[in-house]
């Protein structure tokens, strides 16, 4: 191993004694003609330490990954000991490369097969079952059977891993997981509006009627495709709650890198005086981590599928806010939709609906621009409330197994809109069946009744 060192000592110096050698009309330069391979090699290198396995679907954890490249950026920066060459224009070049989807010889690179990851890969694992996001912990969480094979999502999806994946990706890298994880909720979004345009005239009813008990009854049981909206919101609301972690964590990775210019951006947040009409400071702020009213990529990424016409564009939209709320009573039937309180989530993930509610409806009327988020989201409020009012009426026992749960949920609702407050709650929802609900599913959690 001494002789080996050696000679590539040697070999070294030997390189950087000659800046170039003269053969026949041609000039070589030793010192670029290396400089070009260590690029070479240090860009294959960080790929293959991401050790992603198509067909095991297997892959790196990212804080693993950012030690393995700490140290190879680490034994790389000692060449600098024998060879005049500037080793941190490599490192600036290829890591700049790997935060974007191609290379420069269009490879894949870390951002890419990161995303194709956590897109493809994890987030349908949480939609198949048995993983839940926790709120608590920021993470999706395992909950396996006894007897399965055991994946523990949260080795993956935690703060820390997410961060480590924000310091090799970048912003640039995760404003790429961010487009990606939007294109599949858009075209969720366009798979509800169908649904919407199959109901409509049921919708249409159900709207006009919301304070007629008996005429909702009826024209609910007309409705079609109810669990698949239900289910549809609540791969959005997955979706969105992963992306939340993820825009946490490129935060405090450039709170800590740089201080100054994040203040700087708040500051531009807080003090614009005349909104964001041409919505760059909305854009900028979403780059850097920092929570938007109304989320620019997730309008952008919907804004592409808006019907031509203005006037049914916003129907549609106001009515499948409308099957939303009718439909979430039906969550109650669900063995799953039971409230953990130490994970701060329902097994079922139906908790993740919160966020998608208030991030797709502020953006779909957002894009239609009649500027009624505000009414449109009481609107929601009040037709969700008297949708689970309704549920103290029911004598199925089927129909009411995870009533209280449920509750939560538009508690949860307002609690993350930044349109609704818990005095507009306290009008359409007593909030005492909120408390009475929350105290029930502790007592159940503590005796283990729900199982």
């Amino acid at each position: 191993m001494d002789k080996l060192h050696m000679a590539l000592t040697e070999l070294c110096y030997a390189i950087n004694y000659c800046a170039t050698v003269n053969v026949w009309e041609y000039t070589f330069a030793p010192r670029e003609y290396l400089h070009q391979h260590l690029e070479t090699r240090f860009s294959k290198a960080l790929v293959g330490m991401v050790m992603f396995n198509q067909d095991t679907s297997e892959i790196a954890k990212p804080s693993e990954l950012l030690v393995s490249v700490r140290a190879y950026m680490n034994v790389l920066q000692t060449v600098e000991n024998y060879v005049h060459i500037d080793i941190t224009r490599v490192f600036n070049n290829c890591l700049l490369q790997q935060t974007q989807n191609t290379d420069s010889h269009g490879e894949k690179t870390i951002a890419s097969l990161y995303t194709q990851w956590y897109s493809e890969i994890l987030l349908r694992r949480v939609s198949a079952g048995s993983i839940c996001f926790s709120m608590n912990q920021k993470a999706f969480v395992s909950l396996t059977a006894e007897g399965a094979i055991p994946f523990n999502a949260e080795e993956y999806s935690d703060i820390n891993e997410l961060r480590a994946l924000a310091e090799l990706i970048g912003p640039y890298g995760m404003k790429y997981l961010s487009e990606t994880l939007m294109w599949h909720i858009a075209s969720q979004v366009q798979e509800l509006k169908k649904l919407v345009v199959q109901n409509k005239e049921v919708l249409q009813m159900l709207r006009t009627n919301f304070d007629k008990p008996e005429i909702m009854r009826e024209q609910f049981k007309r409705l079609q495709h109810v669990d698949n909206v239900l289910q549809r919101m609540t791969i959005i609301g997955v979706i969105l709650s992963f992306r939340q972690i993820a825009q946490e964590s490129i935060l405090d990775v450039l709170e800590r890198r740089i201080p100054f210019l994040i203040s700087s951006i708040k500051d531009f947040q807080q003090q614009l005086p005349s909104g964001d009409p041409m919505r760059v400071i909305s854009e900028m702020c979403s780059a850097a981590g920092l929570p938007c009213k109304v989320d620019p990529t997730l309008a952008s990424a919907l804004r592409q599928q808006k019907a031509d016409v203005e006037e049914e564009e916003h129907l549609v939209v106001c009515l499948l806010m409308v099957f939303v709320a009718v439909s979430l009573p039906r969550l109650a039937r669900s063995e799953g939709s039971f409230y953990r309180p130490s994970l701060e989530g329902h097994a079922n993930n139906i908790h993740c609906m919160a966020p998608a509610i208030n991030h797709i409806f502020g953006a779909l009327f957002t894009i239609c621009g009649q500027g009624d988020i505000e009414d449109r989201m009481k609107e929601f409020l009040a037709l969700a409330s008297s949708s689970l009012l309704r549920l103290g009426q029911e004598t199925d026992k089927e129909a009411i197994k995870n009533r209280e749960s449920v509750y939560l949920l538009l508690d949860l609702i307002v609690q993350e809109s930044p349109f609704l407050t818990m005095d507009l709650l306290e009008s359409c929802f007593p909030y005492v069946l909120i408390r009475n609900a929350y105290h029930e599913v502790y007592k159940q959690e503590q005796t283990g009744s729900h199982l």
